[in-house]
């Protein structure tokens, strides 16, 4: 089965390369490279590949999306522009989503009844977000971004994780949403219960989630998993899973704007899924003998040079 799966991620790689890419034949996708380059246009998507390659590695170990390393990283690094690289990280978070997503409701961790009235907030702000991305300049974006790069680095430095959160009462908006749930724990053996509590402060925060993930094209696990375990008191792995739900329908919404507006280029996106998700069946192999510290920090490190490249290049100093 695998084989299979390898064999197919090659075959989208190649055709990648071969199909003829407009976009170095018509003015409007010459926006695709911003700086020009001496190499060859097959140069890119190659290179592209390998990075993720190792980006889909890192981000496993480093329990991190893809999305969240893709922007930052390929934005600051590739001479692509912004908006297209922007499409692909939340097409590059969406796939992660999809595959996962099914067996997460299967297995009771995602939870629908939790998922519905957020992903109806967040999915709305994403769509606002994208707009907004799409009409701001380019270096008010690459200002934000790097704020929010850093921003996030700060939450996974500072932030803390409750398996179990305790939660004394259930608010009204949950019980009136029927937002409770119980899932099989196979460390314990026993079946685990919980409530939500502190639901109109969560669904207020996945306004700013929803609109931060539109704009950049970041996924938003990062911000999804605190608000979730911290906030509301669901359990760690039900809000991991959870938050891995609501990606395949918040980014499916921001994802729509940047494909109707041309900023979806298979150059760029084919590559970019195809090397995360191999990079990603690596890193989980790796994750058994890999020690988690030292790849946390190799990704708080990865994402400020990144956040301080992304703002340093919108101020214009460094380009």
């Amino acid at each position: 089965m695998r084989g299979k799966l390898l064999i197919s991620l090659g075959f989208l790689l190649f055709f990648s390369l071969l199909y003829p890419f407009e976009g170095f034949t018509s003015e409007a996708a010459q926006e695709v490279i911003e700086k020009g380059s001496s190499l060859p246009w097959w140069a890119w998507p190659l290179l592209l590949f390998i990075v993720t390659f190792i980006l889909g590695i890192i981000a496993v170990l480093g329990g991190v999306g893809g999305g969240v390393l893709f922007v930052p990283i390929v934005g600051g690094f590739f001479p692509f522009n912004l908006d297209f690289v922007r499409g692909a990280g939340l097409l590059v978070a969406l796939s992660g989503a999809l595959a996962a997503g099914p067996g997460l409701l299967r297995r009771a961790l995602a939870d629908l009844r939790l998922t519905i009235p957020l992903a109806l907030i967040a999915s709305s702000s994403a769509i606002i977000g994208a707009m907004i991305g799409l009409s701001l300049p380019k270096n008010v974006v690459n200002i934000l971004l790097g704020l929010t790069i850093l921003g996030i680095v700060v939450i996974m430095f500072t932030a803390k994780k409750s398996e179990y959160p305790q939660v004394s009462k259930a608010d009204s908006l949950s019980q009136a949403l029927k937002i409770y749930g119980i899932y099989y724990e196979p460390a314990t053996g026993k079946e685990v219960e919980w409530k939500v509590h502190r639901t109109p402060m969560a669904l207020a925060l996945f306004v700013i989630i929803g609109v931060m993930a539109g704009m950049f094209g970041l996924g938003a696990g990062w911000a999804n998993v605190p608000v979730l375990n911290l906030l509301m008191g669901v359990p760690l792995k039900v809000a991991v899973s959870t938050s891995k739900f609501l990606l395949s329908i918040t980014d499916t919404t921001a994802a729509w704007i940047y494909l109707n507006s041309g900023a979806i280029v298979p150059m760029i996106v084919v590559p970019s899924i195809i090397g995360i998700m191999l990079g990603s069946i690596i890193g989980v192999k790796i994750l058994a003998v890999a020690k988690p510290k030292i790849i946390r920090w190799v990704v708080l490190l990865l994402l400020t040079f990144s956040g301080l490249r992304a703002l340093l290049k919108g101020l214009g100093i460094w380009t």
